[in-house]
């Protein structure tokens, strides 16, 4: 019985790491309808930026997100202003020819700068921290860091999208782009801002993925699948519907056998 009950508990921590995965790119795609090829890719750079900082100021893994997380703001919002804004109108497959090459440079890029060796953030001892439940149960302290972060990160969404100026911006966008710009909304600064807000999200679940596994430069695609499923079945319509989707591939695949997650049947 313990073990069943682990296994749910584990699930539902994990999950909060897909939620971390899924949030940035339904957020792009809900507002602009761009199916961003690049989103898992963008998570490994990310992490990247956080251990090149954390080895050029000797900080800790935090802080250094906190000092990536501007720069990543920046490169969304410079990157969808300059270069993805002018995809958007132009059909569907412009949009997934950019973002297939740039998860294309991203990689080869990192390749070519770290090689292929993993990396890992590390935390010092709260990597190895647990809290005992009892009954053979503990969860680790990262995980909790995870959860934390995966329902902060919900919350602010849901207050900026639903309760702010920019948030109403956002909505009305995504409704009727056209009637939106017809209103006074630049769609092109609405656009460059939600792919900027995504980045920062894209942080974060950066810093958690870096933490809890190792990571290199040619596992973004993994990513993006994860973060894909989540949004296919939680929808686009509820951040918490994702966490539930994300809950759920999380405990199937742990709970499923070595070689399917793995992929070898």
């Amino acid at each position: 019985m313990s073990a069943w009950a682990n296994t749910l508990l584990q699930g539902f921590m994990l999950g909060g790491l897909y939620a971390l995965f899924a949030a940035g790119l339904s957020q792009v795609f809900g507002i602009m309808r761009l199916v961003h090829l690049a989103h898992g890719d963008f998570i490994v750079l990310a992490a990247f930026v956080i251990l090149t900082l954390m080895q050029a100021f000797g900080i800790g893994p935090f802080l250094a997100t906190l000092l990536a997380a501007p720069l990543l703001f920046g490169l969304g919002y410079g990157l969808q202003r300059l270069l993805l804004n002018r995809t958007l109108d132009r059909g569907i497959l412009p949009p997934l020819l950019v973002t297939f090459g740039l998860s294309i440079i991203i990689q080869n890029g990192l390749l070519e700068i770290f090689s292929a060796d993993s990396q890992r953030l590390r935390a010092g001892a709260i990597e190895t921290d647990s809290i005992p439940l009892g009954g053979g149960i503990a969860v680790g302290t990262t995980q909790l860091l995870t959860l934390t972060s995966a329902i902060g990160v919900i919350l602010i969404l849901n207050h900026l999208i639903h309760r702010t100026e920019i948030g109403r911006g956002f909505r009305a966008t995504s409704d009727d782009p056209e009637v939106a710009q017809l209103m006074g909304i630049d769609n092109r600064i609405i656009f460059s801002l939600v792919t900027a807000i995504a980045m920062v999200v894209i942080t974060v679940a950066a810093l958690h993925l870096g933490m809890r596994a190792n990571f290199d430069p040619t596992i973004g695609p993994a990513r993006l699948l994860y973060a894909l499923e989540a949004v296919i079945i939680g929808g686009l319509g509820s951040l918490w519907a994702r966490w539930r989707a994300a809950s759920l591939l999380a405990w199937l695949r742990r709970s499923a056998p070595n070689s399917i997650r793995n992929g070898r049947s």
